[in-house]
């Protein structure tokens, strides 16, 4: 029975070694360069860049109302 379990636990093995190494892969140089291009092309709508509309932003300070 452990003959069987193990060669069925190596089919599997194969199984998932084949299927990893048929993964179509990329360089890390080329995947940086695209992650840059994406980030450029996005800068303008990051608001950690160019910062929140005050008109827009729920985290603004609330405004005091004086009676006079």
């Amino acid at each position: 029975m452990t003959s069987n379990s193990n060669l069925s636990n190596m089919r599997r093995l194969v199984e998932q070694l084949k299927l990893e190494a048929s993964v179509e892969r990329i360089k890390v140089s080329q995947a940086a360069a695209e992650l840059q291009q994406y980030c450029l092309q996005n800068a303008t709508k990051d608001a950690l860049l160019v910062g929140v509309p005050t008109g827009s932003n729920p985290f603004r300070e609330p405004r005091s109302c004086a009676v006079v």
